[in-house]
């Protein structure tokens, strides 16, 4: 064995705790405003419904009229996945997913809407459809749910805080807050309308002794002035900070935003360059920072003939394909119609990327070389991806395990894992 060679240095240790002292605040900055993604489920969408036309059976009634709609108009595999361009291999599994998805899960997130879907009513009729949608939510509820009040504007503001009150304490007289509790602040176009919002959530915790930062809330982006201040600078950016850690989401509002920047009714869409640039603001804002954006809607049902229906399927199959390209993991449905595509958009995404993703993760897990050298972060963003096909029930673990030889544990592991 040969002789070791000595290793020389220049610098002493006080050098590195003259350095670790320096950026002992950025560390501490660094840690706090960027903790990173949470780990857990995010929906791939939220299905909206009025306050006053939510019932018992509405999550029910959503999946049925899916169902019908795919009776009638796509009763098979290749009927449907000719509709939507899927090659036959991966039709077969994809229509079975949806059906399954529509019978077992068919909404993931719901938020019962007081806002522009509900509209201006008596104060005791607002009330009443507020305590009923509490109730009943908390007989039975899908994974994810909530309410999108009226805005902190100063015409609605009242409201809206009313509501709010009425719907969460309704939600504990009845056993208590859920854990996919969300709430949605819609119009908002200064960041203090946030900080309003969060004091008033620091309120209702205080008055029933719930733990600090209990209640998060997603923020909707419908204004110019929510991307860009007067002074030039991103307010989205400036809003996630004045939540006070109770940012969940950012929800882009396609028709509200359009329409401030003068798009014409008929090209308001989720694939406009003005709701392109949007999205991408609030991405750059939100990364590292563990709140989550999500895509906008499309305002073209799936109703009429069956002709009509097959063109409608095809724009909202490509909107979803297109934004999860764009890693915009969640969007809008507006219509039990949309439920099939959405699915159906999905599982097809998860599960043609599936095996490489798999095969990448399996190789960079064994450190061996294949055809692309993979680093940690595209080993988490790898995680990530199977994760999130597990949760939306695209693939199944033993499936993935099968492929990647890692548990979901170590899925979990791996996509928390943080840059060194």
């Amino acid at each position: 064995m040969g002789r070791q060679e000595q290793v020389r240095t220049s610098l002493g240790g006080e050098v590195g705790k003259e350095v670790d002292g320096l950026l002992a605040p950025v560390d501490a900055e660094l840690a706090l405003r960027y903790p990173g993604d949470p780990g857990t489920r995010q929906p791939v969408h939220t299905v909206y419904v009025p306050g006053d036309v939510f019932g018992a059976g509405t999550v029910r009634d959503w999946g049925d009229r899916a169902l019908a709609a795919l009776d009638e108009h796509a009763p098979d595999a290749g009927s449907f996945g000719a509709v939507l361009g899927l090659d036959g291999e991966l039709a077969g599994p994809v229509y079975e997913r949806v059906r399954a998805k529509l019978e077992r899960e068919p909404v993931e997130d719901l938020r019962v809407d007081f806002e522009d879907g509900y509209g201006h009513r008596p104060d005791a009729e607002e009330d009443e459809d507020a305590a009923r949608a509490a109730r009943l939510l908390a007989e039975d509820a899908p994974p994810y749910l909530g309410v999108r009040v009226k805005c902190m504007e100063a015409g609605v503001r009242e409201r809206g805080i009313r509501t709010l009150d009425v719907f969460l304490t309704g939600l504990l007289a009845a056993g208590g807050l859920p854990k996919g509790l969300n709430l949605t602040l819609p119009k908002v176009t200064y960041a203090e309308q946030v900080a309003a919002f969060a004091r008033v959530l620091d309120a209702f915790e205080r008055a029933h002794g719930l733990e600090a930062g209990r209640l998060g809330f997603e923020i909707q982006i419908e204004t110019s002035q929510a991307i860009l201040a007067t002074d030039g600078t991103a307010t989205v950016a400036r809003m996630i900070q004045a939540a006070g850690g109770r940012a969940t989401g950012l929800h882009y509002g396609t028709f509200d935003y359009s329409a401030a920047l003068g798009v014409s009714a008929a090209h308001q869409a989720p694939d406009h360059p003005a709701a392109d640039h949007a999205k991408a603001v609030m991405q750059v804002a939100a990364a590292g920072t563990g709140v989550r954006v999500s895509d906008g809607s499309t305002n073209v049902l799936p109703v009429g003939p069956t002709a009509q229906v097959h063109d409608a399927w095809r724009l909202h199959y490509r909107l979803t394909r297109r934004a999860l390209a764009r890693a915009y993991h969640q969007g809008w449905d507006m219509h039990p119609g949309h439920l099939p595509t959405r699915y159906a958009a999905v599982f097809a995404f998860y599960r043609e990327g599936f095996a490489q993703a798999a095969a990448r993760l399996a190789a960079y897990t064994a450190r061996t070389q294949g055809d692309v050298l993979d680093e940690p972060a595209t080993a988490r963003a790898l995680s990530g991806y199977l994760l999130r096909g597990l949760h939306c029930g695209a693939l199944d673990s033993a499936e993935v395990t099968a492929a990647s030889g890692l548990s979901r544990a170590e899925l979990e592991n791996l996509a928390a894992l943080r840059p060194q």
